[in-house]
């Protein structure tokens, strides 16, 4: 897909969390040889028209240097205790002058662009609406949130203020889309753990088909 075709579209990488759960900034945690955030860069740039705008904790000398000579806006999150919700809105502030956000966490270490370019492209066709993956019969991250509604994204509180918006949200507003490579995200040890073992059991296959 053509990045120049969706000018007004930005991205925005949500990686300001404080990664309770996983006792360490899973932004820097690393799989295949590679931190979360430079991975999901990486995947990101081909579809970015414009800087893609990283939301990080106020001191994050580490996140900055894993992102030195990327196509990246930094923006600090001085109150990221108040939960995810602070960092929607610094990144909603950040992309004040476009048309749509697409925002996703940082770790989501198996999502793939191809299910990105087709929220992209639902989001085209119809560019009023609210393109959420599915979960369940609710919306969640990735997502993709039109102008319109960002007054309204701008009063979330807590965790989960984005999914609550997204579930009172009338269903002719919302496009809900199964995103399966977004189904795993790294919470805790045991996921990194796992994620890892994934990687290399791909890697293996696609080692054995390579051979052959």
């Amino acid at each position: 897909m053509n990045a120049r075709a969706r000018p007004t579209l930005r991205i925005v990488v949500l990686a300001a969390g404080f990664s309770a759960r996983l006792g360490r900034p899973k932004a820097l945690a690393r799989v295949r040889g590679s931190s979360l955030i430079r991975r999901t860069i990486r995947l990101l740039a081909p579809l970015a028209a414009e800087r893609i705008i990283v939301v990080i904790p106020q001191r994050a000398a580490r996140a900055r240097e894993e992102l030195r000579g990327m196509r990246v806006d930094l923006v600090a999150n001085p109150h990221r205790a108040g939960g995810l919700s602070t960092s929607v809105r610094r990144g909603l502030t950040a992309g004040r002058y476009s048309a749509a956000l697409l925002m996703l966490p940082v770790d989501l270490v198996h999502l793939q662009r191809r299910d990105l370019e087709r929220m992209i492209t639902r989001w085209s066709g119809a560019r009023r609406r609210v393109i959420a993956r599915r979960v369940a019969e609710h919306g969640g991250t990735p997502v993709i949130l039109p102008r319109w509604l960002w007054p309204r994204a701008l009063g979330i509180s807590g965790d989960r203020g984005l999914r609550q918006l997204l579930s009172e949200l009338s269903p002719v507003h919302v496009s809900l889309l199964p995103v399966a490579s977004a189904g795993f995200d790294v919470d805790t040890a045991q996921d990194l753990v796992l994620a890892r073992r994934r990687w290399r059991a791909a890697d293996q296959v696609r080692a054995v088909c390579t051979k052959r």
